[in-house]
């Protein structure tokens, strides 16, 4: 059945995963599509996630709702490859600190209010349901154990889904330098970049990550910013029968498709230095630190060695809430701005690019428009 689109040429800018997910479905809906990034793929924080894919704790009903049905385009996607090291639900772990801030029987209450599958697990519970871990040093209120949790290695998803765009037509062009969205009477007309090379479009979407309300404002728009600069550690492979994503005090982890572990928390980035020419430092005290936290939870207290890591913007909105969709002044101008990038990365192209396609704005979006900043 021939489907009449309301534009006919979009140019998407951003490599990570709200990007690329929003280019291959706009591919699929038979439009001309050009994803434009200013360097290789995943360069930013889709190469530097930990890529959880959950909705467990709270949040709004609606940010809940459509994180659920972020999870369940995973589960198809993972019926499609069953056997993918890149994507597992094995479950993620959590616990809290012993001591005021501990909401984990609360938070237990509220998740079974929901139906969200979840198990409230003293410490001797746990090395019977969840292997790799130290026991002891859970918490005496307990852990959470979310059995259909999982998480997703996004470069390697990125890499098979921009196969799918070429193949389908899609024109992909990297290391085009930084890009600014042309807008003429009201309205985005395509995509000038620093390299000299503009292209014209129906319709543009902007999927930069940390610098989607820096290049809004360019437009006279204002999408409120609380994006930290994070750091994500890499260890070497190590022997350990670790599968679920843990979350804990002091450190989050989670297995890695070649063996190893990623490691984020909340005070390693408060120990990133930001230097005055706008790059990152990280002393190595910090990462020795993420190693050593990591170490301390996991059965036999394993030497973990660096591989890697990764320091940059962590996008996270103003308000915390997802902003998707067109801005409010600027017609064929549509952004893609949020935390749970993993998680939505999947529905929010679908979304999107339904939304660009057919010029009707989806009712799972309503509550994170970008108008909500006007």
């Amino acid at each position: 059945m021939t489907t009449s689109h309301s534009v006919s040429k979009v140019v998407v800018v951003g490599g990570g995963i709200f990007g690329v997910s929003s280019a291959v479905h706009l591919a699929r809906l038979g439009i001309e599509t050009l994803l434009v990034n200013d360097g290789p793929l995943a360069r930013g924080a889709s190469g530097r996630s930990l890529a959880w894919l959950n909705s467990s704790r709270k949040r709004s009903a609606e940010y809940h709702r459509l994180r659920m049905i972020g999870i369940d385009r995973y589960r198809t996607l993972s019926a499609r490859y069953p056997d993918a090291a890149w994507l597992r639900f094995d479950g993620g772990l959590t616990w809290d600190a012993d001591d005021a801030s501990n909401e984990i029987a609360d938070v237990f209450a509220h998740e079974k209010h929901l139906g969200y599958d979840a198990r409230h697990l003293s410490s001797d519970a746990i090395a019977s349901v969840t292997l790799g871990i130290d026991a002891s040093a859970v918490t005496p209120q307990g852990a959470i154990l979310n059995p259909g949790e999982g998480w997703v290695d996004l470069p390697s998803l990125i890499e098979i889904l921009i196969a799918e765009f070429v193949a389908r037509g899609g024109q992909l062009v990297t290391d085009a330098g930084s890009a600014a969205v042309t807008v003429i009477n009201g309205r985005a007309t395509g995509v000038t970049t620093t390299s000299g090379i503009s292209f014209a479009a129906d319709a543009v979407l902007l999927a930069t990550g940390g610098d989607v309300p820096r290049m809004v404002a360019q437009s006279g728009q204002h999408i409120a910013d609380g994006t930290p600069i994070a750091l994500l550690v890499k260890t070497k492979p190590v022997n350990l029968p670790l599968r679920a994503v843990l979350n804990t005090p002091r450190v989050a982890i989670r297995p890695t498709p070649d063996g190893a572990l990623v490691l984020d928390s909340a005070w390693s980035e408060d120990e990133v230095v930001v230097n005055p020419d706008g790059t990152y430092g990280v002393e190595a005290s910090t990462v020795q630190g993420l190693l050593d936290e990591a170490s301390k939870v996991l059965a036999g207290h394993p030497k973990l060695e660096l591989e890697s890591h990764g320091v940059g913007p962590k996008p996270i909105p103003g308000d915390g809430e997802p902003v998707l969709g067109q801005l409010k002044d600027i017609k064929g101008y549509y952004i893609a701005f949020s935390h749970s990038g993993a998680t939505l990365g999947l529905i929010a192209g679908e979304l999107l690019a339904d939304e660009i396609a057919t010029g009707r704005e989806h009712p799972l979006l309503a509550n994170f428009r970008p108008a909500r900043f006007s």
